[in-house]
């Protein structure tokens, strides 16, 4: 069973940085998965931030090209997300995902139903 669950969210001023991980237990291999950040604005519906798949291709939304950086790690802690020049308009929760057969790196936009599993959450708030 994969279980996952993201770390280094918080509070900054707008233009810091902040580094998400993502810690897994239960991975095979991650390098067979396609793996994901996604974030939540309270009211606001779920929106794909940046997707890597197992030849280490990525995709990003606009709103965070050029600022965000997702990279793959080890299986304890398999994915990443750096974020550079932060912006009010990035607070948000944000949750990785993974897919474990890759599936979900087919596709041209970032869905999140094509993700098995799900971390619960953290929490990145960013003022102006």
């Amino acid at each position: 069973q994969v279980h996952l669950a993201e770390t280094g969210g918080g509070s900054v001023q707008a233009g810091e940085s902040l580094k998400l991980s993502c810690e897994a237990t239960g991975f095979i291999d991650n390098n067979y998965y396609c793996m994901a950040w996604f974030r939540q604005a309270p009211g606001e519906e779920s929106e794909g931030v940046a997707r890597i798949d197992s030849d280490g291709r990525t995709t990003y939304a606009d709103s965070v090209k050029g600022r965000f950086t997702i990279s793959k790690g080890n299986a304890k802690s398999p994915l990443y997300l750096q974020m550079n020049n932060l912006k009010p308009e990035d607070t948000a929760t944000y949750y990785c995902a993974a897919d474990p057969v890759g599936g979900a790196c087919a596709s041209r936009t970032l869905v999140s139903s094509y993700f098995n599993y799900w971390g619960q959450g953290t929490q990145v708030t960013v003022s102006s």
